[in-house]
């Protein structure tokens, strides 16, 4: 028979309400760490987007507080106007090359460097040297090389193959090519360093399990190497898409867009027709159209290559 002493006990699980607590708060405070980074990152990105979108659809002049929304009239603008579209096609292009090209050489570089070599560092150091340059610097330093005067026609003359020579930032034909060359001697060091780091965490079991059952160099490569740096290969894609649909110093430094627009992009054509012309409604809908082109190309490729990293 129980007494009244036992019937007034406690229940047991109030002895888990204090471990419940504190498990709720322990899984809450990340969430304050984030909060400041957030406000911030909004502060200074996401508001400051959200209202040069609002005066793409404006006829803001860029001074005044006053403006007047006149809907898409700046977007037809964008896809109507010869300077935009001949940047848009430029952007696409110098964007595929040097994301192939750049992926390309710093995976072969990466290659090379991971065998056994006793200046591996050296070289590391040198190939990666140029990434620590601002891109303007590398810029004017490309426009000295390539001038009608300027070191690679000096090289080739001195060679006897002044046939070869040319005037490589002055010709449309050569123009854009010249910027590529400057902007991958700058930036595949960067790649090479991501795939480096991918070969360098490969179990080595596996690749002596491939060369025991047989497996030749090429075969270890796409059987083996591939499949497992490709995390390395997935953000070296997306990282060099990107920044190479919004290239703007290269070609500033080099070309200024020219000759005859063979080397103009979006980033230079917002800067002139934003900050030098005035035009800021349409600066801002040219920017906003290739913020949102970036945006779905960054995202189905990075969809289409994560998928084998799933697998």
């Amino acid at each position: 028979m129980f007494n009244a002493e036992q019937k007034t006990a406690p229940p047991m699980r109030s002895a888990f309400a204090p471990a419940r607590r504190r498990r709720w708060r322990g899984a809450h405070v990340p969430l304050w760490f984030i909060v400041p980074a957030l406000l911030l990152y909004a502060f200074v990105t996401l508001v400051p987007s959200a209202r040069g979108t609002v005066f793409a659809f404006s006829d803001w002049d860029g001074i005044s507080a006053d403006f007047d929304l006149i809907g898409f009239g700046n977007f037809v603008e964008v896809f109507t106007d010869p300077l935009a579209t001949a940047a848009l096609v430029n952007t696409f292009v110098f964007a595929a090359v040097t994301m192939v090209l750049q992926n390309g050489l710093g995976l072969l570089l990466a290659l090379a460097l991971n065998t056994v070599v006793k200046s591996g560092g050296l070289l590391r150091t040198i190939f990666f040297a140029p990434v620590v340059l601002t891109p303007l610097v590398c810029g004017y330093i490309w426009s000295y090389l390539l001038a009608p005067t300027g070191g690679v026609n000096a090289v080739l003359g001195a060679l006897g193959l002044d046939s070869l020579q040319q005037n490589w930032l002055g010709d449309p034909q050569f123009a854009l090519g010249a910027v590529c060359v400057a902007y991958l001697w700058q930036f595949t060091g960067f790649s090479m360093v991501i795939y480096l780091a991918g070969l360098k965490a490969l179990p080595s079991e596996v690749i002596e399990a491939a060369v025991i059952d047989g497996a030749g160099p090429v075969r270890r490569f796409f059987s083996v190497v591939l499949p497992l740096i490709n995390g390395a290969v997935v953000i070296n894609l997306l990282l060099t898409l990107i920044n190479g649909l919004a290239q703007f110093d290269q070609v500033y430094a080099m070309t200024g867009g020219g000759p005859a627009r063979a080397t103009e992009t979006i980033s230079t054509v917002v800067y002139k027709v934003g900050f030098q012309g005035g035009d800021v409604p349409y600066a801002t809908a040219l920017a906003t159209v290739m913020a949102i082109v970036v945006a779905v190309l960054a995202t189905v490729q990075y969809r289409l290559t994560s998928k084998q990293v799933d697998r």
